[in-house]
């Protein structure tokens, strides 16, 4: 049985496209169509070119997603995110200050994103 079907609504889940990273919160998982409504929380993009997957540099951006749109997507493109990679993150998400926390770039970074993963994994959607 494939590990994404054990996911839980409210865990934490990783999606990883090139150099960057996006965290969400598992709603519920269809099982029937293979697919995972998720609410994005965050997204985190390595600002010194390094791959995603490599250890995390010290110079990256977070955006706040939290007051962003769900997402419907193939079970397959995600993994269960490590507590040791999320916990830090979701503390400084809570910390942004709110001038920081600008929901038209943060929609506009999501559909960026949206867009990287299309291109990337296209048979994932078919």
């Amino acid at each position: 049985m494939d590990c994404a079907l054990n996911f839980k609504s409210g865990q934490i889940v990783s999606l990883e496209c090139g150099n960057a990273c996006l965290h969400s919160e598992v709603i519920q998982v269809v099982e029937a169509r293979q697919i995972c409504w998720v609410r994005p929380l965050m997204l985190v993009e390595i600002v010194s070119g390094k791959d995603v997957s490599q250890q995390w540099p010290e110079e990256y951006t977070l955006s706040d997603l939290r007051d962003g749109a769900d997402l419907l997507w193939p079970l397959s493109l995600f993994r269960a995110a490590l507590d040791t990679e999320v916990i830090s993150l979701l503390s400084q998400l809570q910390s942004l200050e709110s001038d920081k926390k600008d929901t038209v770039i943060a929609s506009r970074q999501l559909r960026d994103f949206v867009d990287r993963v299309w291109e990337a994994f296209p048979s994932a959607f078919n």
